[in-house]
């Protein structure tokens, strides 16, 4: 049974309460049920003119004017199947990361790892981090689950140690110099207001 059990105790009290209500009123209870409910069709011209006619109604009601993509060309009739189209769609619909075969991921992850790097403080975890990149390549490479082949080089550890230490004097230096440069003009003596506004 797919219903709610507790939704149809509900609705059993419901019908319990206006069965009690109509024999209260002298009216045959029975009656008033049978003439609520809308007669199921059996076969299938019936069922198929009753799918019309609901259908027929709500364009009638306006239900589906002005409904998102309404005069729009619909996606994905560009005459290629993908299997996989639906998945894909909500991957750019929700913006996930982290899906898919290592091989995309890890193409990914290698083209952002340098950003990755940037954000460490330690030398060590730097380390890690390129490691943990190698391990994950290599063990990737070993998998034969199908997809795509990883194509995606390891790294050289000390070399991106390396490129590390040197992004990061260049940013300090840079900091170092913007900060040299407010402090110059911060001393340098300014002029009094009433100079200022006379130009």
């Amino acid at each position: 049974m797919s219903e709610d059990p507790q939704r149809a105790a509900w609705q059993y009290r419901i019908d319990q309460i206006a069965r009690e209500e109509a024999i209260a009123r002298g009216e045959d209870p029975d009656a008033a049920e049978s003439a609520s409910e809308p007669a199921v069709p059996s076969t299938r011209a019936e069922r198929s003119a009753y799918v019309e006619n609901s259908i027929q109604q709500a364009i009638r009601r306006g239900e589906f004017d002005n409904l998102p993509g309404a005069g729009k060309p619909l996606e994905g009739l560009d005459g290629q199947h993908d299997p996989d189209w639906w998945i894909r769609r909500k991957i750019e619909r929700e913006q996930l990361t982290g899906l898919g075969p290592p091989a995309l991921t890890l193409r990914v992850e290698h083209a952002q790892l340098e950003d990755t790097l940037d954000r460490l403080h330690r030398e060590s975890d730097v380390r890690d981090a390129v490691e943990g990149f190698n391990r994950r390549v290599i063990e990737a490479r070993r998998q034969l689950l199908g997809g795509p082949p990883v194509v995606t080089p390891t790294r050289d550890v000390d070399h991106e140690v390396h490129t590390w230490r040197a992004r990061r004097e260049a940013r300090e230096r840079q900091a170092a110099d913007a900060s040299s440069q407010l402090d110059q003009e911060r001393r340098q003596p300014r002029r009094p207001w009433w100079r200022r506004t006379r130009g």
